[in-house]
């Protein structure tokens, strides 16, 4: 069946690749654009534009009620603001049965001491996202209103050569060596953004109403591992650089704290109820050839 999906970041990173994926199974997209440059790029790429903020919800909720279906893949980084944003989504598709996919990440886990966390672990998020969790439950309560609400948490993302593995490509060309905040010797999950985005639209499809997907491909690399084939694929020898958790914070504030989180995560939910597969090389080996280098 083909979806009219209403998506959210349709510009953005994980946002444009969803709508990529979307398009290429069939679907429509409406996409928010907050601009006249974003909506002309959506155009450009078959998505249909709504002029719009996700300050000022009245600016699309009516798009949003005429969809088949909300993705929410964009956010103002405001729990406030992102909150009431979602509400009105969810009020906009009540007693519909339409999907809605909300966007949150790993980093609502915390720590996972060297444990596989997997869709039961409790939260215990970083400052940084202290204010996803509510979201997350707002989302997931509304099953019982008519809404096949459901909840995604990527891992890390990377792939088209953006994300934040760039960050690592960006400092070795300037610097020589690939900077990491803290020792290193944490683990991020990951996962490649079109293998993300393909999840997106099985849920989309498939997942049934008040369900959670954890997105990882399983990987857990060290983060100076991964910062070690930045820097040969930047060119820069294999260098490498520890920039100490207590600097870092001068200068990144509370995101310097979820980078230096040790994370594993099981995605085997995604995997049996969903048949969502991991098909793009490993970050290592994108990093290695040079992809992020272009």
């Amino acid at each position: 069946m083909q979806l009219k999906v209403f998506l959210t970041g349709a510009t953005g990173y994980i946002g444009g690749a969803v709508a990529d994926a979307l398009l290429a199974a069939g679907h429509t997209v409406t996409g928010l654009a907050r601009s006249d440059e974003a909506a002309r790029k959506l155009s450009a790429g078959g998505i249909a534009p709504t002029r719009g903020d996700l300050h000022s919800p009245a600016s699309w909720s009516k798009a949003a009620g005429e969809s088949d279906g909300v993705i929410h893949a964009g956010t103002t980084n405001d729990g406030r603001i992102d909150q009431e944003a979602v509400r009105v989504m969810l009020d906009a598709l009540r007693d519909s049965g339409k999907p809605l996919l909300y966007t949150s990440g790993i980093w609502v886990l915390g720590d996972t001491g060297g444990k596989i966390a997997d869709e039961a672990w409790p939260v215990n998020p970083v400052d940084l996202v202290a204010w996803r969790p509510g979201v997350e439950q707002l989302v997931l309560a509304a099953a019982r209103n008519g809404v096949r609400s459901m909840v995604i948490r990527p891992g890390v993302v990377y792939g088209r050569g953006s994300g934040i593995p760039a960050d690592f490509v960006k400092s070795a060309h300037e610097t020589g060596a690939a900077r990491y905040v803290g020792t290193g010797q944490n683990r991020w999950p990951l996962v490649q953004v079109d293998d993300l985005a393909d999840l997106y639209v099985r849920a989309s499809e498939h997942a049934a109403a008040g369900t959670m997907f954890l997105a990882t491909d399983g990987s857990g690399f060290r983060v100076r591992e991964i910062a070690e084939a930045a820097s040969f694929g930047a060119g820069a020898g294999g260098r490498t650089e520890s920039w100490p958790l207590e600097e870092a914070r001068k200068t990144l504030g509370a995101y310097a704290d979820a980078l230096v989180l040790d994370q594993l995560v099981s995605s085997e939910k995604a995997r049996t109820t969903l048949g969502w597969q991991i098909r793009a090389s490993s970050l290592i080996e994108d990093l290695r050839r040079g992809n992020y280098a272009k």
